[in-house]
């Protein structure tokens, strides 16, 4: 496997060197595109990332020249581990909300759920439309389904090549390749210049399906002078190149060629349509049945092959209530959950929770995906249940089944060489991966002065006299919790981890505060604390602590004001639970007055 995970690929990689060598010396030597014309336009364009900087995900950018604007692409990221019970974190599109009569519409660089997955709930409160490729729409559409919006939604499909007028901004679609068909980047051509978005990309000499990246309209576009180029940074660690998609299909065919007898499981990004189009090429050549399992997987590759982005050979693709009718080695499944998400198809299949598919030591699963940063423990959680039930697993460290689709080094460099821009801000990452990109910025000759490290929130203008940050908007982020989408705070997260990690003790006692008496109770009833048949001294105890500061409150002049009751026995209650046990569960005082 070592042997054939180094060969593959090779000739697609000298290819990418010589278009980059090429490049880089041909315009590397000073990065400067030529000054703007001096009385051109008085206005000022303004550039503010509503997310995706110091985070991956959740990518948002407004772009303003004087009374237009636009916002390019809006993304959803998945919550933190302190974010408990939280389903996904979408950007806080106040400044939106507030300059709706400004803005001319949101414009898609592709379909992924960090570009597009924050749109059904951006709709709920902002009605502008919505431009993206045939797929990227084809996915929204599907998506919108299942949310009820106040209004119908715009969307407006481009293609590759074709420019929109947004008010005095012109926004074109510019292709590029990336993990998922029809993605672009995009020229924001402006009364002061040029402001080009790369979105995600990489430079894919041999791609599945389409073209290769229109490297020749960038080196126009840098030939009369880019502005501003927001550029991507996910893979700004990385040096060199970042491999064709051809090389999985080589590394799967490997794996079918190898594993005859057995069922193969492939997990992969449900929106990587090009990487599902090469498992079902292999297997058909192989003889297989393919079957699809998991709500996102079945979404997105009926959308594709609606739309024209798979081609299925007849008779080879099935439903997943079909597979016991054929023997293990007649079948590749291809499933969701190759982040280890709970509930996914992978997921249930790896507990023996799924109603079709039973996982044994006659399956092999390939884990086609890297890890999103923060996913790795989920994931390894997966492959050690796998494991458990006998199952083999191969994935990337140990074979090559997967690439990323996002640009290493040399063609983030590339990019630069191409499109010359005057100042360079780094986007779609991590603080490090921002970092990261500004040093292969300055590498590649662009000033210190022209480079804008942003944070969500902060806005860049730029006019005739030059660039500089200017302020703030309202920005940050909103929790969407099953259908409720920004009545999650801090504090009900504090509250959700306080019960997490100490328990919660409920006090229940009724008063009568007229006559100064204890009615009834108090009853103290724990969950999560301990367990209550094993310290039954404890609850009762306890009890008689509550009693006491019942007694005491009840006894005083100030008897009616409930408030001042509930505090005392909170910290009288709180105060003799952390001498017992070291713990301070959350209290909860009921008192009820008759």
């Amino acid at each position: 496997m070592p042997k054939i995970k180094k060969e593959i690929g090779q000739e697609e990689k000298k290819d990418a060197r010589r278009v980059v060598k090429k490049e880089v010396k041909k315009q590397a030597v000073r990065n400067a595109a030529p000054e703007p014309r001096k009385g051109k336009s008085k206005g000022k364009i303004r550039i503010i990332p509503l997310g995706g900087l110091q985070e991956i995900g959740k990518n948002l950018t407004v772009i303003e020249y004087e009374n237009d604007m636009i916002a390019v692409d809006c993304g959803l990221a998945f919550p933190d581990e302190d974010m408990l019970g939280v389903d996904l974190v979408i950007p806080d599109v106040t400044y939106l909300e507030q300059n709706q009569h400004r803005l001319r519409g949101i414009f898609l660089t592709h379909g992924h759920e960090d570009h597009i997955g924050a749109i059904p709930y951006v709709l709920r409160t902002v009605n502008t439309p919505i431009y993206g490729t045939k797929l990227t729409v084809g996915i929204i559409k599907n998506k919108l389904q299942e949310h009820a919006l106040p209004w119908q939604a715009d969307l407006r499909t481009v293609s590759a090549g074709s420019t929109v007028r947004a008010g005095a901004l012109n926004v074109e679609f510019i292709r590029v390749n990336h993990s998922i068909a029809d993605a672009c980047c995009l020229a924001i051509h402006t009364p002061l210049g040029t402001v080009l978005h790369t979105g995600d990309f990489k430079l894919d000499i041999t791609p599945i399906q389409g073209e290769m990246m229109n490297v020749a309209r960038l080196g126009e576009l840098g030939n009369k002078g880019v502005l501003m180029l927001l550029c991507e940074s996910t893979n700004a660690e990385r040096p060199g190149f970042t491999p064709s998609e051809k090389k999985v299909g080589q590394s799967l065919n490997y794996i079918f060629r190898s594993n005859p007898d057995k069922r193969i499981v492939i997990s992969t990004f449900s929106s990587n349509v090009h990487r599902v189009q090469q498992i079902i090429d292999i297997s058909a050549e192989h003889g297989r049945k393919v079957a699809v399992t998991g709500r996102s997987m079945l979404n997105i590759v009926g959308a594709a092959v609606e739309l024209g982005y798979m081609n299925v050979p007849k008779g080879v693709l099935i439903d997943i209530n079909e597979i016991k009718r054929y023997a293990p080695e007649q079948l590749t499944l291809v499933t969701t959950g190759s982040q280890g998400e709970p509930m996914s198809a992978l997921y249930r299949m790896a507990y023996s929770d799924h109603n079709q598919v039973t996982l044994g030591e006659r399956d092999l699963v390939v884990l086609s995906s890297s890890a999103i940063p923060g996913n790795e423990k989920l994931v390894g959680r997966v492959i050690n249940e796998l494991s458990r039930n006998g199952v083999e697993v191969l994935h990337d460290a140990a074979m090559a089944v997967h690439v990323s689709g996002h640009a290493c080094q040399e063609e983030l460099k590339l990019m630069q060489a191409l499109t010359k821009p005057r100042y360079f801000m780094p986007i779609h990452g991590e603080s490090r991966h921002l970092a990261a990109n500004r040093e292969l910025a300055l590498e590649m000759g662009i000033p210190s002065r022209n480079i804008f490290v942003s944070e969500i929130g902060k806005v860049l203008e730029i006019d005739e006299k030059g660039a500089r940050f200017a302020g703030t908007v309202p920005a940050g982020q909103v929790l969407v919790d099953g259908y409720g989408v920004g009545d999650v705070g801090n504090i009900v997260l504090r509250d959700r981890k306080h019960l997490a990690e100490d328990g919660l003790i409920v006090v229940v006692a009724t008063v009568d505060n007229d006559h100064g008496l204890l009615v009834s109770g108090p009853d103290v009833v724990s969950r999560g604390f301990v367990y209550v048949r094993e310290n039954e001294s404890l609850m009762d105890e306890a009890k008689r602590v509550v009693q006491r500061s019942l007694q005491s409150c009840l006894e005083s002049r100030d008897r009616g004001d409930r408030m001042r009751i509930k505090t005392r026995v909170r910290d009288d209650l709180s105060r003799f639970v952390f001498s017992k046990t070291g713990r301070k569960p959350m209290i909860l005082p009921i008192i009820m007055d008759v």
